[in-house]
């Protein structure tokens, strides 16, 4: 039976509790414990994939076709355990549980209250897979006294009630603002945030305290007497050039040994953090640096490309070099020349996303690799907008476009090289969809198989002809067009199992030019690096040394 580490944050949003969570997580890894980590957040959106990545950052998909917070990514980034459905959870989808119960009947013509019904509903979430690891850690979205959150909290109350004693503890993330024209640091933010958790119920065991200053003793003593914590578990969270180093780093403040000094485990195993220092030493040793450019329409918050960014860092750190990361807003060009905005970057990544915006951006960006053979990886979006570049530059398509943007203008203006998806196979079954339904959550999601050509570039990548990636889109490069394409030298080097739906494209002729319809940057990792991303790389500091 797992032991629960329930993680809230207070004062202000954004402090890093997934970052902490994650990094615990890490933590308790390398002293030989299993871990899952679970998201709960208190919006009541069914879950994030219609939200706009400025209202959210991006989504991040598991295995098994969930859409999800993007602090999902940070838990599999650290740990390395593939996430699932039932690692994440919203009000909306609670209170869509609780509705469609009292539909069908469930509560035996009960009133339905958020005591006991909802409450119920959420401690069953927490409670999945728990005999499967040693420790369960649960970050609850928002801050303590958002009246969203609420119900979460009161869930976890009882929860931690109902189990044995001992089975369940409490972290706290709160803010220790400096003030420069006083020259100190105020502890009162992170009392009044205690004494709020407290009044619901809930008793830290755990403070983590972000701070950009070092903590005195004095001041950590003064904390742990007011929020009855004891001072070796006031835990000082400082600013770091890296995430990477958090591990390490929250090592060193002894954040894994108290957590498991509230569990009573002594002695504790001792930890192998021998990955993380190879981490650390791969950001910080590094033989020179690359820029690469992001041509994408939602540059103005970075969240929106969370996992790309990391993922383009990994692959630095598999070849020993830090990746500069460029931001361009597609829309920049898309009526102009693209030169004068992509000269000088060593590489071009055109990412995922939704609409006609800054889509003839992002096809001058296309245009541009190929015809001054700039590696170029583009990721579902890009490798869409890299195959209508194809078909209206080299093959003759003049018109060429999507669906998706007849769809948006409400009439016909493009040959469609780009279709809507209506019909796949998954596993033993084919899903079918029309353009008519809810736009939540009816994509071709998670996880699926796709067969390589023999001697293509991304079977060399990828050492195998065999690869399961996952997916996010409604969109499909029509297969009717290959042959054309083909013959003006555009490889179709991966498909579905069946030949029906194009994975991979890549010019034969170029010295890295590959569009994939799948998100790789979902599973890479600082310790295992994305092969597509280490390889883009690689191919970028060779860019390097012609530039």
């Amino acid at each position: 039976m797992a032991r629960y580490v329930f993680i809230t944050g207070g004062v202000v949003s954004s402090l890093g509790k997934g970052l902490a969570s994650a990094a615990l997580g890490a933590l308790l890894q390398a002293r030989g414990f299993s871990v899952r980590l679970r998201k709960l957040d208190p919006y009541l959106n069914v879950d994030p994939g219609t939200m706009s990545p400025f209202e959210h950052g991006e989504v991040f998909v598991t295995d098994d076709g969930a859409e999800t917070d993007l602090d999902l990514g940070h838990y599999e980034r650290f740990t390395g355990v593939p996430a699932r459905k039932t690692d994440s959870v919203s009000s909306g989808r609670i209170y869509t549980n609780v509705l469609e119960k009292e539909r069908r009947g469930d509560y035996l013509g009960k009133t339905i209250q958020v005591i006991p019904h909802v409450t119920n509903e959420i401690k069953d979430f927490i409670e999945i897979g728990d005999d499967e690891v040693d420790f369960m850690l649960c970050e609850i979205g928002g801050t303590v006294g958002d009246i969203e959150g609420l119900p979460f909290f009161e869930a976890i109350r009882q929860f931690a009630q109902e189990k044995p004693r001992g089975q369940c503890i409490f972290m706290h993330l709160t803010l220790l603002p400096y003030l420069a024209a006083s020259g100190e640091l105020k502890t009162k933010p992170t009392q009044h945030s205690v004494k709020e958790l407290r009044s619901i119920g809930l008793q830290p065991d755990v403070l983590v305290c972000r701070s950009e200053q070092p903590i005195p003793e004095k001041e950590r003593a003064k904390i742990a007497l007011f929020c009855n914590v004891r001072p070796e578990a006031v835990i000082p969270a400082y600013d770091l050039s890296s995430i990477y180093e958090a591990p390490l780093a929250y090592h060193r403040v002894g954040l894994d040994q108290a957590v498991l000094d509230a569990f009573q485990i002594s002695p504790a195993p001792k930890p192998d953090l021998s990955i993380w220092e190879d981490v650390y030493d791969r950001i910080h040793h590094v033989d020179g640096e690359v820029n690469i450019a992001i041509v994408g329409k939602y540059t103005q918050l970075e969240d929106a490309y969370k996992s790309i960014k990391e993922a383009l860092t990994h692959g630095g750190m598999a070849n020993r070099v830090k990746v500069n990361v460029n931001w361009v807003d597609a829309e920049v060009f898309d009526k102009e020349d693209a030169a004068p905005y992509l000269e000088g970057y060593h590489a071009i990544l055109v990412p995922g996303g939704f609409g006609e915006r800054g889509t003839e951006g992002k096809i001058k960006a296309a245009q541009f690799a190929r015809e001054r053979k700039v590696p170029y990886l583009g990721i579902c979006l890009g490798m869409q907008m890299a195959v209508i570049e194809a078909a209206r530059n080299a093959a003759g398509i003049k018109d060429a476009g999507s669906e998706e943007f007849d769809h948006e203008a409400g009439k016909k203006r493009f040959t469609p090289v780009v279709y809507h998806l209506k019909e796949w196979v998954q596993g033993n079954y084919t899903v079918k969809r029309s353009a008519s339904d809810d736009k939540g959550g009816t994509m071709r999601l998670g996880a699926y198989d796709a067969t390589l050509a023999e001697g293509s570039k991304v079977a060399q990548v990828y050492g195998t002809t065999a690869i399961e990636e996952r997916h996010r889109h409604r969109y499909e490069v029509d297969i009717k067009y290959r042959d054309k394409l083909e013959k003006c030298g555009l490889s179709f080097s991966g498909m579905s199992p069946d030949g029906r739906l194009p994975e991979i494209v890549e010019w034969s002729d170029h010295p890295w030019f590959i569009g994939v319809q799948f998100h790789p940057e979902l599973k890479s990792k600082p310790f295992a690096p994305h092969p597509l991303f280490a390889d883009f790389v690689r191919a970028a500091v060779e860019s390097s040394r012609l530039v």
